[in-house]
């Protein structure tokens, strides 16, 4: 059935690998042993699960490995069909999507120290950022971390973070640096601003 509808046999089962193994790459002959599939049918799948965005190509040691691009727009609803380790307590929140920001807000503003917080990227419909969460202050790296992670697990795929002291970001801000004005001038949430730097 599921062979039918995603067109192929060998593509099923490198889905299979690849939404199961999140932050994992892997080489071509290694791929070929694992999902027990001919060499040139895994290499012609590979290039078009590329060509759409499914997975990531990079080169190390003389090898291309491949692994999923976990920024996928579809990354989600694909983990739901085949990540066979995917729990409720994952697939829950995503499909309450305020609830879940609600959820994320209140993890952030848990971390004492920040004077400014914005979420943007996978965690705001209609960012392209590359950053999904940016922090400015003094936070303390283990609260960072932790919220970090409830987030994660709420999203069920990796997030991009960035930690910037208030005086580098105020610096930043006003030479009008790429990476600030790439987020600002995208779409973002604001979580916390203290001092309504981003109100102004």
């Amino acid at each position: 059935m599921i062979d039918a509808l995603f067109g192929s046999k060998t593509r099923v089962k490198l889905l299979h690998l690849f939404l199961n193994n999140p932050g994992q790459s892997f080489y071509v002959r290694e791929i070929t042993r694992k999902i027990d599939e001919q060499i040139n049918s895994v290499r012609r799948e590979l290039s078009n699960m590329l060509e759409i965005g499914v997975i990531t190509s990079d080169s190390a040691d003389n090898k291309l490995y491949y692994q999923v691009n976990q920024r996928y727009d579809y990354y989600i609803p694909l983990r739901a069909i085949f990540g066979d380790k995917l729990t409720n307590e994952v697939v829950t929140p995503i499909t309450a999507a305020s609830v879940a920001a609600d959820d994320y807000s209140a993890a952030i503003r848990s971390i004492s120290g920040l004077r400014v917080a914005l979420f943007s990227g996978v965690l705001v419909r209609g960012s392209n950022s590359s950053v999904d969460i940016l922090l400015v202050g003094n936070p303390l790296a283990a609260k960072v971390k932790a919220a970090i992670k409830v987030i994660e697990k709420g999203e069920g795929r990796e997030i991009n973070y960035s930690v910037l002291s208030y005086d580098e970001f105020y610096y930043r801000l006003s030479i009008r640096d790429r990476f600030i004005t790439e987020i600002l001038n995208g779409k973002y949430t604001i979580v916390i601003d203290a001092d309504t730097v981003l109100s102004k």
